[in-house]
């Protein structure tokens, strides 16, 4: 198992997270409220972290000590999100149009479609827990 896997996986309960930051559970909902965390549900609802989960908390809670604010947070997290993805060459702008991003759209066959919201259907039958989009799906199986 390598180890990003095992920095991403879901272990810790909001009780053990509060006494490993010293954060709130207030606090720690209220980051989770404004996307700067987000943690792994059970099927009880009950919140899950990973060890970069806390990590990223720590890390908020001493942005915070220096006195930098929850939108400068969520700029800073943005910004290296930004740099973290790959650079894709820009082309020169022939018109005077802004240029836009070009979405490449595959197309699946009905049949590449179904199989794969059948799969989908299954692993959540499996797990007892509903897919996001299970009950939009339901028109597809008779």
């Amino acid at each position: 198992m390598s180890s990003h896997i095992r920095r991403s996986m879901p272990l810790f309960p909001i009780g053990i997270v509060m006494q490993l930051t010293g954060l709130s559970a207030r606090q720690i909902r209220y980051y989770e409220e404004h996307g700067l965390v987000s943690p792994a549900r059970t099927e009880g609802n009950r919140r899950l972290f990973s060890f970069n989960d806390i990590d990223r908390l720590l890390e908020i809670k001493d942005l915070i000590e220096q006195g930098v604010n929850l939108a400068g947070i969520k700029q800073i997290f943005a910004s290296r999100k930004q740099a973290e993805q790959p650079e894709q060459p820009k082309q020169p702008n022939k018109s005077n149009t802004p240029a836009t991003p070009k979405v490449v759209k595959q197309d699946l066959s009905e049949e590449e479609l179904r199989e794969l919201l059948r799969t989908e259907l299954m692993q959540a039958g499996r797990f007892n827990r509903a897919t996001l989009r299970q009950g939009d799906m339901a028109r597809f199986f008779h």
